[in-house]
């Protein structure tokens, strides 16, 4: 509906998104609200533009955005992961078709796990105490720049 320019736009603004809430998040340990705001607002706009239908393809994005936005939200009851990171998994679900949202909350979990693992390296090396504050927004930034990769060159070929 919305047509190509269009698509590529959202793409891009997402893509600005989630590379600037990764990099905050790398540096700053926190993702600011508006840039989830800003992708959970697009949302509507790339269902639009590719012709989502109310029912049943924009109900059945609200609710598989909806319950990943719950799994995460019990995750951050438990202290696993920020707030940010948790409205960032919501926001970006409500782009992403089922199968490649499972992608890439594996990929996302994947690359978490080893970002993990590399602080915590890096923490016994400098011999520090404490807890470790894992930026898991780059991994979701990265998970999800890996999902949408492929509306991306699609529209692009």
């Amino acid at each position: 509906m919305g047509g190509v320019n269009l698509n590529i736009a959202l793409l891009a603004a997402l893509v600005l998104l989630l590379v600037s809430a990764g990099i905050q998040d790398a540096r700053t340990r926190e993702i600011s609200n508006w840039k989830n705001a800003a992708i959970l607002a697009l949302a509507p706009l790339w269902w639009w533009s590719n012709g989502l239908s109310l029912l049943p393809d924009i109900a059945i994005q609200l609710a598989i955005g909806g319950s990943v936005f719950a799994l995460f939200c019990a995750a951050f009851y438990f202290n696993w992961m920020g707030g940010g990171d948790v409205k960032m998994i919501g926001a970006l679900a409500l782009w992403l078709p089922f199968q490649a949202l499972a992608s890439m909350l594996i990929v996302m979990s994947l690359l978490g796990g080893a970002l993990t693992v590399l602080l915590v390296v890096e923490r016994l090396a400098r011999r520090k105490d404490g807890n470790i504050e894992i930026p898991y927004g780059v991994a979701i930034a990265l998970a999800g720049l890996i999902a949408i990769r492929e509306p991306l060159f699609n529209h692009l070929s």
